[in-house]
């Protein structure tokens, strides 16, 4: 096991909490129910900020709109890639700054009493948190707004998927997933870019020390008591911190396929998919190593089929 138990426990439950706010939160904007085994058209409230979804009928309108999510993630990690290679900061951190601002609103909006201004209030509540994030390295606030952020985003892209394309989107990431991490490396040199430049991570980011170093901390804790510890003792200590991290598109894309069969097949089915994602998430957990890399959309896709295959099977 990569971590301790203690910490692998705390990323698989910020991972299943946000699976369930997310489909809370696809549900809330969602323009189809299964009432009685069938799809129906019910009215709800529309996606904030003028993001509207285009209405899809038809299989190949969905595959129309497949190959513009493709290309459009191509054009974001390039772009992504791109502001990294030359230490764009100040852009990087803007544009985190907007996804997350949009997207913690779009969540907020879903736990508000529905009157005139909810999105304006939503949108005024996401602000500073938003800032804290990106600005202020802040580790609580860090993952408390990240169980919010993937489930705003997955409600812009469920409705423009259906379960084909889906399928095919998770084999297509999980594929970019492998390349990136066990072959061209450049997932690991983003997420350190994040961490040591920008002081910004997309994902669940937890920071722990083992036993003899949190002893060492007591310490010097017990030593300066009521005191501020000075610097040139810290850095002459040398403390090793250990990062547990979750991606943030291990975490959405789970979102985004529970939202489609939720909307396709019912709560059922949505279940079935968290629990399959949960139980591939797991077993990378358990048998990943320390000090080693590994892509975790390719476990988290195996289960997640293994769920949407217990949903035709059991259903």
């Amino acid at each position: 096991m990569k971590h301790g138990l203690k910490i692998t426990t705390v990323l698989l439950i910020m991972f299943i909490i946000t699976q369930f706010i997310g489909l809370y939160v696809v549900n809330y904007y969602s323009t189809t129910k299964i009432i009685e085994g069938t799809i129906v058209n019910v009215s709800a409230p529309s996606l904030p900020f003028g993001l509207e979804t285009p209405e899809l009928k038809e299989n190949k309108d969905y595959n129309q709109i497949f190959f513009s999510i493709i290309l459009a993630f191509i054009i974001a990690i390039s772009l992504l890639f791109f502001l990294t290679k030359f230490n764009a900061a100040f852009i990087l951190k803007l544009w985190f700054f907007i996804v997350v601002l949009i997207a913690l609103a779009i969540s907020f909006t879903t736990i508000i009493p529905v009157f005139k201004y909810a999105t304006i209030m939503a949108l005024i509540i996401a602000l500073p948190l938003a800032f804290i994030k990106i600005y202020k390295k802040e580790f609580i606030i860090h993952n408390l707004t990240e169980l919010f952020i993937y489930p705003g985003i997955a409600a812009v892209f469920v409705p423009i998927l259906n379960i084909w394309t889906i399928i095919a989107l998770l084999i297509i990431i999980s594929i970019y997933d492998m390349w990136a991490v066990w072959h061209s490396g450049i997932m690991q040199k983003m997420a350190k870019y994040q961490i040591n430049k920008l002081n910004v991570f997309s994902g669940f980011f937890i920071p722990y020390t083992n036993k003899k170093i949190r002893k060492k901390i007591k310490l010097l804790k017990v030593k300066y008591k009521n005191k501020k510890i000075p610097k040139k003792i810290l850095k002459s200590k040398k403390f090793k911190v250990n990062v547990a991290i979750l991606g943030g598109g291990d975490v959405i894309f789970p979102i985004i396929a529970a939202g489609v069969m939720l909307k396709t097949y019912g709560l059922i089915p949505a279940i079935f998919v968290i629990l399959g994602a949960t139980i591939g998430l797991t077993s990378l957990f358990i048998f990943s190593k320390k000090k080693k890399f590994y892509p975790a959309m390719p476990f988290i896709t195996a289960g997640i089929f293994l769920g949407i295959a217990l949903s035709y099977l059991i259903l």
